[in-house]
């Protein structure tokens, strides 16, 4: 499926030790163009740890991590914040700023990038456009104490997308939200891709979640990639390992 498609994110056995314990071993994966990518694991997998070392947020051991023809390795600050801006984050747990109004926190990452678009004056449309993609132009003003997760998860969207990335990291999107929540936000999630034509790493435990938006998914085990394949793939395999993410 991906012989016409370039990729954007090339990682080449890429290893991250914590003290003892080897979370990544020889992690190896691509991301193509207009594709979203699912990664699945087991708590403590290394699943995160390898998504922040894609930003730079986590240093690693060994291996290699290309985005978008560009080493992470041999970037300079000014290239690696110019990357970030083509890279947007979705953190688990959202991580607004709580001392700031929905306006503002959106307004920040415009701000600290203004490079990317010029001078910003007022970016009330900037940030309306975010919102309205998200469908909560009417929170503009809001203070994060007064949305519920849900709306929280997608401010965070809105504010991923304001820098108009060309790739995103989501990192658990449906964690801690309720059944009907997260289907909207998986649903949402669908939609950014086909409007904006992104390219998505999605790491999930939510199987219904990767059932329903991956174009291919990866099963890290013991800091492996150990299969990769489409979910119906996956799901017709008879190895244990693979089996265990698939039980209903």
């Amino acid at each position: 499926m991906n012989s016409d498609r370039k990729p954007v994110i090339v990682i080449k056995n890429l290893s991250k030790t914590f003290g003892d314990h080897k979370v990544l071993n020889q992690f190896t994966m691509e991301l193509y163009e207009g594709e979203t990518l699912v990664i699945m694991g087991k708590s403590g997998s290394g699943k995160s740890v390898m998504i922040k070392c894609l930003i730079g947020l986590e240093t690693h051991d060994g291996g290699q991590i290309t985005i978008m023809g560009k080493n992470l390795d041999t970037m300079d600050a000014a290239t690696l914040n110019e990357i970030r801006t083509e890279v947007g984050f979705l953190f688990q747990g959202s991580a607004l700023y709580d001392s700031m109004s929905v306006r503002e926190n959106l307004e920040f990452p415009l701000r600290r990038h203004f490079k990317k678009f010029g001078e910003i004056g007022d970016a009330t449309p900037l940030v309306m456009e975010a919102l309205d993609s998200v469908g909560l132009g009417h929170t503009i003003d809001l203070m994060p104490e007064e949305l519920s997760g849900g709306m929280k998860r997608r401010i965070a969207m809105a504010r991923t997308l304001i820098l108009k990335p060309k790739i995103i990291l989501y990192d658990e999107p449906t964690t801690g939200l309720d059944p009907i929540t997260s289907k909207e936000i998986v649903l949402l999630m669908k939609s950014i891709q086909q409007t904006y034509k992104t390219s998505s790493i999605v790491i999930t435990h939510d199987v219904d979640c990767a059932r329903f938006i991956a174009d291919r998914m990866i099963l890290l085990i013991d800091g492996i990639n150990y299969a990769e394949g489409t979910y119906e793939e996956l799901d017709r395999s008879q190895d244990p390992k693979i089996q265990a993410f698939f039980k209903k």
